[in-house]
């Protein structure tokens, strides 16, 4: 309800709700082309610094106000450090080691995170649809990331004991090489990406109580970007001489399209929106990435994988629609009806007081003396 009463003040609400997904999930596949022939820290840096120089001049255009205080710029620098260095450097790092179909997935599983952070911060309600939701999600996500000869050992007939896990038995020739290959998997990663921008989403919602949310969104790209180029001139090398036109052409669409107008945007309804039901919009760009990693990349998930990426995308349905499914949406209409009451009754007469409820009646016995004066 919030997210469409947000969206609908703008022109094209509805297309301009979902280009986020669309430009998040191509531009994956424009980057996962790019990756080859560059460093990732220095191709997360190009992707974000420039838009966000971009976004600045959008907003000046646009007539939005400058940070102000040492609040809003102590918002925007964590802001930054959160949402830009640590969710980029994650992202390109993760997108090194996977697809961009499959990466674009395990980013996409965010929406899990903002609604557990909502509903402890801002009270949004999850509701029993919800959290069969979240439950899918880490089903889905787990079978996404795991690998596969893990998730098929433990339905074997050969049982792993916990010790067999730990490396203390005669199976710990076997597990160790498999936990290794966890915790160097680009899924993993991208899971920390995920995080990143879930706390990164939550986090707009503070820093537009000190400043423009276009404004601020250009300058944590700016100051997120900066940390990532100077990483990057001391731990990468040869990050320019191996790119051909049609990668700076990946590049440029990645940082104008991918990061500018959709970073732009969805921080711009987070910031005014309902933050669970925004975020569950973001199972659109899976959809897109996957169709395009297919098409353009040849990617290939394995039938586990596929498997986990339907319970992601049911999990975010399911979160979407949670109120629908609960059937909440017709009862939130009540208090407003009551509300629109309230006044008439205020004006007429002393006697209808008497049958209103008791909070109303304390409220209305302090209003009554000051009209006998």
């Amino acid at each position: 309800m919030q997210l469409k009463l947000s969206a609908s003040r703008l022109p094209l609400a509805p297309l301009l709700l979902i280009a986020p997904f669309f430009l998040w999930g191509t531009a994956m596949v424009a980057m996962k082309g790019v990756i080859s022939h560059t460093t990732p820290l220095f191709m997360a840096g190009v992707r974000i610094l420039p838009a966000g120089i971009l976004i600045l001049i959008a907003a000046a255009i646009m007539g939005k106000p400058q940070p102000r205080g040492w609040a809003a710029w102590l918002w925007i620098v964590l802001f930054a450090l959160v949402d830009g260095t640590l969710f980029q450097g994650f992202l390109a790092e993760g997108l090194v080691r996977t697809g961009a179909g499959l990466g674009s997935v395990m980013i996409d599983s965010q929406p899990l995170a903002v609604a557990l952070m909502s509903c402890w911060l801002f009270q949004e309600r999850i509701g029993l649809w919800g959290w069969l939701g979240l439950l899918l999600g880490v089903t889905g996500i787990s079978l996404i990331g795991l690998p596969d000869e893990w998730i098929l050992g433990i339905f074997s007939q050969h049982t792993l004991s916990p010790f067999d896990f730990l490396g203390r038995s005669q199976g710990a020739a076997s597990t160790i090489p498999i936990l290794d290959s966890l915790f160097q998997s680009g899924e993993w990663l991208m899971l920390l990406a995920a995080l990143s921008m879930a706390v990164g989403t939550i986090l707009i919602r503070f820093v537009s109580r000190y400043a423009d949310p276009i404004t601020a969104t250009g300058w944590h790209m700016i100051l997120g970007g900066l940390p990532l180029w100077a990483i990057s001139s001391v731990a990468e090398s040869q990050q320019l001489p191996n790119l051909v036109a049609s990668d700076w052409f990946a590049l440029a669409y990645a940082t104008v399209f991918g990061s500018a107008i959709a970073y732009g945007l969805f921080f711009y309804f987070a910031s005014r929106g309902n933050l669970t039901s925004l975020s569950s919009l973001t199972f659109l760009t899976p959809v897109f990435a996957l169709l395009f990693g297919n098409l353009l990349l040849k990617e290939i998930l394995s039938p586990l994988q596929w498997g986990g990426v339907g319970l992601t995308l049911i999990s975010i349905y399911l979160i979407n629609q949670r109120d629908s499914l609960a059937g909440v949406s017709k009862n939130e209409k009540v208090p407003e009806q009551i509300t629109t009451k309230q006044q008439p009754v205020l004006e007429t007469s002393g006697k209808k007081l008497n049958s209103l409820t008791v909070p109303v009646r304390e409220s209305e016995s302090e209003i009554l003396p000051s009209k006998n004066l």
